[in-house]
């Protein structure tokens, strides 16, 4: 097959919504980790928490709380990546019995394409996957550097060495953070990239429906007004 009948199995309008998915994925991504300073975004907001959580640790002895809540955010990114990974799994399977998913697709009159037009759908899939894939792997790694750093920090808090390592784990920690979070939205995408197979307008209005969720999490929730809120506001 050429790439001439390749492209042929889809039309203009598919490969529009495609590239405007991947537009709006990177787009959503940029502004949620660099928002206005008169409008942080949630993910901004806990940065400066996790900065503060770790000063405070550098005061805290012991540290057993600390190092519970980092284990618990690389349990976190550790079932994601595993989540993901079946996940991958069941799209590779699809991918090499496309032939009955497209005999379903057609029973239920949502569409007439070729296998290799759904073959490709489930590609847009797996791509997301395993773009969340690699960023929940990296998050866990991240947390581990992190749990190094803190393991460094000495006991005492005159020691000079202890708020500059305590900022250096914070920084990882906030790292780790954003590329879980960017695993997260891989994946919501890759549930948008589902609404492909009812056609490009079902493709734009999943991939809308995902950017209006996220730009609301992280711009207009209530969780996001509660971390505006400052400490004796009422709440």
């Amino acid at each position: 097959m050429t790439a001439l009948d390749f492209i042929s199995h889809f039309s203009r309008l598919d490969m529009g919504m495609v590239l405007l998915m991947l537009a709006l994925w990177g787009f959503t991504g940029w502004r949620i980790e660099h928002p206005s300073p008169k409008r942080p975004s949630v993910s901004h907001l806990m940065a400066e928490y996790r900065r503060e959580w770790l000063r405070m640790m550098a005061e805290r002895n012991p540290r057993i709380f600390d190092s519970q809540i980092l284990s618990t955010l690389r349990a976190n990114s550790s079932f994601f990546a595993s989540s993901t990974m079946i996940a991958i799994g069941g799209v590779l399977a699809l991918l090499g019995n496309s032939g009955q998913l497209r005999s379903v697709a057609s029973d239920l009159g949502v569409s007439r394409s070729p296998e290799v037009a759904w073959e490709v759908k489930l590609m847009l899939i797996a791509f997301f996957l395993v773009n969340a894939f690699l960023k929940f792997v990296w998050a866990n790694r991240l947390f581990g550097y992190c749990g190094v750093l803190m393991g460094a920090i000495p006991n005492t808090i005159a020691d000079p060495r202890t708020l500059p390592r305590a900022l250096k784990a914070a920084q990882i920690n906030i790292f780790a953070a954003r590329s879980f979070n960017r695993g997260l939205r891989a994946i919501y995408f890759a549930l948008a990239a589902t609404g492909w197979f009812l056609g490009p307008w079902g493709l734009l209005t999943t991939t809308l429906i995902t950017c209006l969720m996220l730009w609301r999490r992280e711009f207009a929730s209530q969780s996001r007004e509660l971390l505006l809120q400052r400490e004796g506001d009422e709440v």
